[in-house]
């Protein structure tokens, strides 16, 4: 399959990859747009290899960890917007949703990773270790982590909710 193939069929996937690692559409369509430069240049020994997708999807992977390890990265994330958003503007759907979204941006790296790989683009624990460089023990072991962090933000969040409506 030659380059512009593979954007074409998998462009929108590695970009939706991103923007679930990263949190930000447009940071995701950079670091996207510098993986696919990446491999521009080395195209023709990535094609030759078993999945050309993994080694994308690692080169996205490495460039959102070298994102958070720049000195230029002065961005601090805050919990809630300072112009809130009127009651009743979102589905309660929505809003579940985009809290869900917060929680799991807030995971180190590789767990929302292996969150995003396993839920988001339904792979396996084999297809993930591949893209992490890790076994499919380690997988399971960040989804694990993961999923009790949430578990435990949730039942938080919801029990400081419901009090506040009480």
């Amino acid at each position: 399959m030659g380059f512009e193939a593979f954007v074409a069929a998998r462009g929108a996937a590695l970009v939706r990859f991103a923007i679930l690692l990263t949190g930000d559409d447009h940071r995701a369509e950079d670091l996207v747009q510098e993986a696919l430069a990446k491999a521009y240049l080395r195209w023709s020994s990535i094609r030759r290899a078993d999945d050309p997708e993994v080694y994308v999807r690692r080169l996205v992977l490495n460039g959102s960890r070298s994102w958070w390890r720049r000195r230029t990265n002065r961005e601090v994330p805050v919990e809630r917007a300072p112009d809130g958003t009127a009651p009743g503007d979102l589905s309660l759907e929505s809003a579940d949703r985009d809290e869900l979204w917060r929680l799991v941006a807030a995971l180190p790296l590789k767990q929302r990773a292996v969150v995003v790989l396993r839920y988001y683009e339904d792979l396996d624990d084999a297809a993930i270790a591949q893209v992490l460089e890790c076994s499919p023990t380690t997988v399971r072991t960040h989804a694990m982590r993961a999923l009790t962090r949430l578990r435990g933000r949730l039942d938080a969040d919801g029990r400081s909710a419901a009090e506040e409506t009480a």
